[in-house]
């Protein structure tokens, strides 16, 4: 049963012990020794949000048949903010062969299919939350901008993506998962579970696919894939936006080093907003990464 009055020690000592903690750019996660628990703060942008969240989404993503670990506890105390969930059984996704990115795939437009109903009340904006639909900031262009960096906004391709973006304002508002790529998805047989809700937002349904696209092509090149080698053909299934793209890829470099941003120009990001073809567009974003790559960008 869930609790809100657990404190983090009393939970480790209840459902514990808990193995070495695995570090994560925004989590620091604890498996129970019995395997039967998972401990995860959060750690970075936004911890405490990003807590309440994962934490009532996954309770709506339920209802909606979606296989997801059930909140045995959640609160913030003096150890930071944090959940414990019941842990779910399956392995991750992989997308080392065609076959298995075409499984993978399908299992994105399974569980999508009931994610992105028409969703009445939503707004623009992170987690599944009613918010008025009347304010400025409750449009997709202004919620996607505002997770940049205030850096951004005095950068040159800044304008472009700016006006690139207004195109998604006329797309329907659903509800989104945020950070859809193969580890999130746990395959147990015929049965798949779906993790990780932190990012949870509503949205135009692109935003979801263009984050299964960004992370398969940046993953596969960043293994060694060369820029041919990236199935894009098997992408295309997916719906396709070149002002989104554009807006994911800039969005990865400047959460890493502060000088990776600089690396792309106003002619990279007018060329690939402006792209109409999912192929063309996707190839071209793999070259990019390439190039990013092999100048030292971290993954």
């Amino acid at each position: 049963m869930r609790s809100t009055k657990a404190t983090a020690s009393w939970i480790e000592q209840e459902l514990g012990p808990f193995g070495p903690e695995a570090l994560k750019p925004y989590s620091k996660t604890r498996f129970s020794m019995d395997g039967s628990a998972l401990l995860k703060f959060y750690v970075g942008i936004d911890p405490e949000g990003r807590r309440l969240r994962e934490a009532a989404t996954i309770e709506r993503a339920a209802l909606l048949g979606i296989s997801v670990p059930s909140v045995l506890a959640t609160g913030a105390d003096g150890a930071g903010s944090w959940t414990a969930f019941r842990t779910v059984p399956g392995i991750p996704c992989t997308t080392s062969t065609r076959e298995a990115m075409e499984q993978y795939i399908s299992h994105v437009m399974a569980v999508s299919g009931r994610l992105h109903r028409p969703t009445t009340g939503a707004a623009p904006g992170s987690g599944w939350g009613e918010r008025r639909s009347g304010s400025a900031s409750s449009s997709s262009r202004r919620f996607l901008l505002g997770q940049f960096s205030p850096r951004c906004r005095r950068l040159p391709w800044w304008e472009v993506l700016d006006e690139a973006l207004r195109s998604i304002d006329s797309h329907p508002v659903v509800r989104l998962h945020g950070d859809l790529k193969p580890e999130h998805f746990l395959v147990d047989g015929e049965r798949v579970h779906v993790v990780d809700w932190e990012a949870s937002a509503c949205g135009p349904a692109v935003l979801d696919y263009t984050d299964v696209v960004f992370h398969l092509i940046r993953d596969l090149v960043y293994e060694g894939v060369p820029p041919g080698g990236v199935p894009v053909d098997l992408l295309t299934r997916l719906p396709f936006s070149g002002p989104t793209l554009t807006r994911r890829l800039l969005l990865w470099l400047d959460r890493r080093r502060t000088q990776d941003i600089d690396r792309v120009t106003v002619h990279d990001v007018h060329q690939l907003v402006a792209e109409e073809q999912a192929a063309s567009a996707y190839t071209s974003l793999a070259q990019t990464v390439a190039l990013l790559r092999a100048v030292g960008v971290p993954r």
